[in-house]
């Protein structure tokens, strides 16, 4: 993507040390935007600064289910920067897939505590800046899953997050109206990255087989992000479901 020369904003990406986060953060800054790094890796954030290039990145160490640690993100991006007009909640976390009976309480605590509740800090924050800063107003894109509309096998935290997750969406965007701000969610399918390497083996399907499943480039997500935040405040993406042409989604069940 061609650089601009001047800013489109300021953005907050979070889980921007790696995968979907540091694609579309680099995708952001390549687009003109500002870009305010989080993650709990503060060498992984640096890694992706670099590769951002430039002095328009901000990297704030932040663990999303630790309310201080959101709250201090927030403020450091408007201390620097002047404001807030744009969040990717990206963060998350998934656990192994065991049968619901065989689930330990602390994993399903863990996987509620970053896909959910670390989503909920991010849009309470975003809100607290965006309703009183001037002009007023931004756009929370929440990084939603396929698991929100249909689940894997074995999921329930997961996918419990991001049903949950949508909910947090849909309440955001009402309550978002009389504020300029947008609220909307991307559910991604398949891509490729080391922690999808293994789908090329197989994976569980619905119906208790193993089977191979495609991917796509982490491009096309970031591509798609950029999308979202760059519309003009009179438009919005209120869901977007973005994957492989040929991933295994409509009919799966």
């Amino acid at each position: 993507m061609a650089q601009v020369s001047q800013p489109r904003g300021v953005a907050i990406v979070t889980g921007a040390g790696s995968g979907i986060g540091r694609a579309s953060a680099l995708a952001l800054a390549a687009e003109g935007w500002r870009v305010v790094l989080a993650g709990r890796r503060r060498e992984a954030l640096e890694e992706t600064a670099a590769l951002a290039g430039g002095p328009e990145t901000l990297v704030v160490p932040t663990d999303v289910t630790v309310e201080g640690d959101v709250a201090a993100l927030f403020d450091r991006a408007v201390e620097t920067f002047g404001r807030v007009d744009f969040v990717f909640n990206n963060a998350g976390t998934n656990t192994s897939a065991v049968p619901i009976d065989e689930l330990p309480v602390a994993e399903w605590t863990r996987v509620v505590s970053a896909n959910l509740t670390g989503v909920f800090l991010c849009m309470r924050e975003a809100f607290r800046v965006m309703k009183r800063q001037q002009p007023g107003g931004g756009r929370i894109v929440n990084n939603g899953s396929i698991s929100s509309q249909v689940p894997r096998p074995h999921s329930a935290p997961y996918t419990a997050t991001k049903h949950g997750v949508s909910g947090l969406t849909k309440s955001g965007s009402l309550d978002g109206r009389a504020h300029n701000i947008a609220v909307g969610q991307i559910d991604i399918g398949n891509v490729a990255s080391d922690m999808t390497s293994r789908m090329g083996g197989g994976v569980l399907q619905a119906h208790g087989g193993i089977a191979p499943e495609p991917v796509m480039a982490m491009e096309n997500v970031a591509r798609s992000i950029v999308l979202m935040a760059s519309l003009p405040p009179q438009a919005n993406v209120f869901q977007m479901t973005v994957m492989a042409s040929d991933m295994p989604f409509v009919g799966r069940g």
